[in-house]
């Protein structure tokens, strides 16, 4: 039987059995749209996760509401990126659920990680580093790496203060270690659904066959979603383009596909002067014609920098702003980057 055969026998039977631990069934709390996306998927039929960060809103330097302190606090499985992303989540949890379980994704063993790209102007060495030896070598390294992780988590926590002077300190900090968006990465989510499972099942065991047979399917989709990316994306290998948010290297990496810039290194921080002239420069010289902006940022900034030159711009999204939450929502915003990216690129090929 295939896998995805497989997949859909689960789904029938559990289609036909009643929910007998309904009532059991853990309250989640995430942080960002893809995380809760992949834990929806987990969940389906059972129960639904709730979302910390409003859509739109930065999650790296983000002021819960108190209707979102009250679910942290009511959670009993709270599911983040990790501390690179929301370094201010760690911390609200330790006094709002002490007693809640905290799965950070980025810890988990087997997940690929990347180092921040620092500069505005990017070497194509990160798209070497992801293949199956990469991602060998990450599981035999995970305990090493989590020590790490957590030594950055603790640097950051030590130096975090409240107000102005908190955001201050996130910027210095903010574009050091591991990049966080890993969500980015196909490879990541199916890592990821098994973690959640596991999570879950260790909560509700109960409902562990559910879960399992809802994070199959869920890589089943991935997979699938993948394949499709990779025929798109294929014929704009070796064509470069830029970014407005470095947020995008577990994406290009793993397609095989190349910015070669980024106007800001994160969307908590402001580009200087000297990074937008580099910026213009190197579209001048290497006649660069496409430039990728997000929906939160001004596009009159755009304007200016590349004023008198014929680069066309495109809008990707890297956490579905506008997609509609759900179990869907992930490999939607994988693909909707794949066809923004080749509608900008391809149209200057």
């Amino acid at each position: 039987m295939t896998v995805k055969l497989f997949v859909l026998a689960m789904a029938m039977l559990f289609s036909m059995c009643p929910g007998s631990a309904a009532a059991q069934v853990p309250r989640v709390a995430t942080d960002i749209a893809p995380v809760h996306s992949l834990t929806a998927q987990v969940m389906q039929g059972l129960g639904v996760p709730e979302l910390i960060v409003q859509r739109g809103a930065s999650p790296h330097h983000y002021a819960m509401r108190p209707s979102e302190a009250r679910m942290v606090q009511a959670a009993d499985l709270v599911i983040s990126i990790g501390a690179g992303l929301t370094p201010w989540l760690n911390r609200r949890l330790e006094v709002l659920a002490g007693k809640a379980q905290h799965l950070e994704l980025m810890a988990v063993s087997g997940t690929v990680s990347l180092a921040f790209r620092e500069e505005a102007l990017f070497t194509t060495d990160s798209a070497e580093t992801i293949n199956e030896a990469h991602q060998e070598h990450q599981e035999h390294e995970a305990h090493e790496e989590h020590q790490e992780h957590e030594e950055h988590q603790e640097h950051e926590e030590h130096e975090a203060h409240d107000g102005h002077e908190a955001h201050q300190e996130h910027q210095e900090h903010v574009h050091e270690g591991i990049d966080p968006h890993g969500w980015l990465d196909p490879v990541n989510g199916q890592i990821w659904l098994d973690a959640i499972a596991s999570a879950l099942s260790q909560l509700d065991p109960a409902n562990a066959a559910r879960y399992s047979a809802n994070a199959l399917a869920g890589k089943e989709q991935i997979s699938q979603a993948r394949t499709r990316i990779e025929q798109h994306l294929k014929s704009l290998q070796g064509q470069d383009f830029i970014v407005f948010h470095d947020a995008y290297q577990y994406f290009e990496a793993r397609f095989e596909i190349r910015s070669i810039g980024a106007i800001s290194a994160s969307d908590a921080l402001k580009p200087s002067a000297a990074r937008l002239a580099q910026i213009r420069a190197m579209v001048l010289e290497h006649g660069i014609d496409c430039v990728l902006t997000e929906p939160q940022f001004n596009s009159d900034l755009l304007g200016s920098i590349f004023e008198n030159t014929p680069i066309q711009q495109g809008v990707i999204d890297s956490q579905g702003l506008k997609l509609d939450a759900g179990p869907a929502l992930y490999v939607s915003l994988l693909e909707n980057i794949a066809r923004q990216i080749a509608g900008c690129v391809g149209a200057g090929a």
